[in-house]
Parts: structure tokens; sequence; C-alpha cells
């Protein structure tokens, strides 16, 4: 069963482009990664799911309910994290989590307070006080103190410390292992690559790959070569992605393994390994594949 599912989802803002003909399907019960720059489409895909603004065109089902006619039941069972944390000002946090607590008509006090001591955020301060890490906090608790179906987190770390990192994923992965589905926005790619098990790209408004993590790999036919006891780059169509080192050579290939071989066996190796390309290679595969189709 698909949670989220979008059919030619389609958002503009006058002349200027939003999001394109999005088809998004998000299985139940994974951890899926959205992935692109910013300015790619991320945040308008997420604000045109909450129903925060309306589709110009398209449509979308979030637990088979379409996003427009039933937005309220969806919105109950939905954590969202946005990318930027506004609070009003004056406001001491233990008020804002307890005005977002109340919003979903449940007592989160217990899971608030064990939030609030695991990221250790102090519920007495007051929001102006706040870093942006703290801030960020605030945003955590609000989504996950009620105990959705969903988790919607746009851009969720931006801001966090390297240990505060690690605690949110923490507490991620134990939400999902309690059979909850999440969809997390983001342009660190190490994060996708660590926790989700599907994915998919979004360039210029447009997604151009969706797929599981291994198949996004295969898909781009590419293998990473790192040569040792040289710098000599073989002269066969299919390199790219170049990286010298000291007296070695790494670079990506895709082209007839069967050559490769042939030509490194004029070179004086030391070493020779071959890996799967990591998902910064991936995305960088797509994104020049789709903007070599549009020239």
């Amino acid at each position: 069963m698909n949670i989220i599912s979008t059919h030619n989802l389609t958002k503009h803002y006058g002349k200027s482009r939003g999001i394109i003909g999005l088809n998004l399907s998000v299985p139940e019960g994974e951890i899926f990664g959205f992935i692109g720059p910013n300015g790619a489409g991320k945040s308008t895909t997420i604000r045109t799911l909450l129903g925060l603004i309306k589709p110009t065109s398209g449509s979308a089902q979030i637990f088979d309910r379409d996003i427009v006619r039933e937005k309220d039941p969806i919105l109950s069972q939905i954590g969202y994290m946005p990318s930027e944390a506004m609070f009003y000002s004056g406001m001491r946090v233990g008020d804002i989590i307890r005005t977002s607590a109340s919003l979903h008509k449940k007592d989160c006090s217990a899971q608030a307070k064990e939030l609030c001591e695991r990221l250790q955020l102090d519920v007495k301060k007051r929001v102006d006080e706040l870093s942006l890490g703290n801030r960020k906090k605030v945003s955590i608790v609000c989504a996950l103190q009620h105990s959705p179906r969903l988790y919607i987190l746009d851009e969720p770390t931006s801001g966090l410390d390297p240990l505060m990192q690690k605690e949110f994923f923490t507490l991620l992965k134990e939400r999902h292992k309690d059979g909850a589905t999440i969809f997390l926005s983001s342009h660190v790619l190490s994060e996708i690559a660590r926790y989700c098990s599907r994915a998919a790209i979004i360039r210029e408004g447009k997604l151009i790959a969706q797929d599981t993590m291994e198949a996004l790999s295969s898909r781009t036919n590419a293998r990473r070569i790192t040569l040792g006891g040289t710098t000599a780059v073989p002269q066969l169509n299919g390199i790219k992605h170049t990286v010298p080192g000291d007296n070695s050579v790494s670079f990506l290939f895709q082209g007839d393994i069967k050559e490769l071989l042939s030509e490194l066996s004029k070179l004086p190796l030391t070493d020779l390994t071959i890996t799967e390309p990591d998902l910064e290679e991936i995305f960088m595969h797509f994104y020049m594949s789709a903007h070599d189709c549009e020239q």
C-alpha cells in the first residue's frame, strides 16, 4: 500500500515554476528520501501535500484520502517538520509544545517530556532566546510527540549539532520500527544514503528518478575505479569524474569492462579497487542525464 500517491501533481506560482507533473509513490512503512538541491521543488511538493497551498492541477492522496477534500483527517495523522522553525515571539518552549499537542486533541505530556530530555531542550526558555539548533529541537518535539502514522520532514537536521543529529535519527529509527512511515526531504545526500530504503530525485520541479537505493545505483551502470601505482587514466569513452591522488587515481567508469581491463593491463598497477558509486555520484548521474536530455 502506498501511503502517499500523487498523479501529475502540478503547482505554478503565476508564471513561475513550482512543481510539474509529479507522479510520486511512497510505500507504507518505509523511510523514503526526497532528494534535490535548494529550489528544486522539495518544499513546494511538501506544502502541496499538506494542503498548505492548493495544487494548480493533478491530484494527491495520503492514507488513500484526497489532500484537498479531506485535509483535516489527513493532518491529524501526520507529524510535520518545516525547513524553517518559526514560532510566535515571547512564547515559552513548553507553551508551544502544549499548544501543538492541543491541535491534535491528545495528551502528549509524557512523550513531550521524554523527547525534551533526550534532545536536552529547556522548556522554560522563551523562543526568542533560542539558537537555530534549539528551535529545530522544538520542531522535532512538536512533530513527534503525538506519535503519528506518517512523518513529513523538510530539511530536518539543518542547525543541529552532530550529537543531536545522531539522537534525532535514533528517534526516527525507533518510530520506524514501531510502524511509522517517514518522508525525509533533504539535500544532505549522506543522510539519504544511510537511512532510506527508497528515494526520489527532483530537478527543477520534475521527478527524474524514483526507486530503491540499490536500483538507483544499478541504473547508473557505472563503477568507481581506483588505481594504485599510477596517475595515468586510460583513454576510453565512459570515463568521468576523475579524482587524482598520491600516486593513484580514481574515476567513474560507464562502459565496456573488458576494454577497461585490457587498457589497465598496460599500466604499472600496484592496486585495483572496483566499487559501487556513492549516492553523490548517483545523484550527479541523474542530474546530468536529465540536463543533457533538455539540451
